[in-house]
C-alpha cells in the first residue's frame, strides 16, 4: 500500500474518531454543535496528529475552546487508541483553523467591492441562450 495513501485514510479515520470522542464530551463549556474538526495532518513517522478545529464564536471562545481541548487531549487520545490499531497512538496537539474565517472575510470583502458570483453565473448562463 502507498504509504502517502495509508497517512490520508489515517488522517481521515482520526478526523472521524475525534469528531465523535467530541459529540461524547461531557464538558459543559464545549457546544459540540459549533465545532468542527476541519481537518487531521499526520507527522510522517505517524507520532503526532495535528487537528484543526473551527469553532462559532468570538476570537476569546475560539483561543479558550483550543485550550480546552489541549488540556483534555488524553481523553482523545485514549479514544482514538481504542478504536484504531496502531503500534503507538499518536500524540493529538490541537490547533485553531483559520481557514473558514478567512473564506468568509474574502467573501466578505467581495460583496463590499460589489462582485456577486451567483449574479454573473447568471448572466453568462442568458448570454449562452441568447
Amino acid at each position: 500500500m502507498n504509504p502517502m495513501y495509508r497517512r490520508s485514510m489515517l488522517e481521515s479515520e482520526i478526523q472521524k474518531l475525534i469528531s465523535e470522542a467530541v459529540s461524547m464530551m461531557r464538558d459543559p463549556r464545549v457546544k459540540k454543535e459549533f465545532v468542527t474538526v476541519s481537518r487531521v495532518e499526520l507527522s510522517k513517522d505517524k507520532r503526532y496528529a495535528d487537528v484543526y478545529i473551527s469553532y462559532l464564536g468570538s476570537e476569546e471562545e475560539r483561543k479558550e475552546i483550543v485550550e480546552i481541548f489541549n488540556k483534555a487531549k488524553g481523553y482523545f487520545r485514549t479514544h482514538v487508541a481504542k478504536n484504531l490499531r496502531l503500534y503507538v497512538a499518536p500524540e493529538i496537539r490541537f490547533h485553531e483553523d483559520k481557514g473558514i474565517e478567512s473564506s468568509v472575510r474574502v467573501h466578505q470583502l467581495l460583496n463590499e467591492l460589489g462582485y456577486d458570483a451567483l449574479k454573473d453565473l447568471e448572466k453568462k448562463k442568458e448570454e449562452e441562450e441568447e
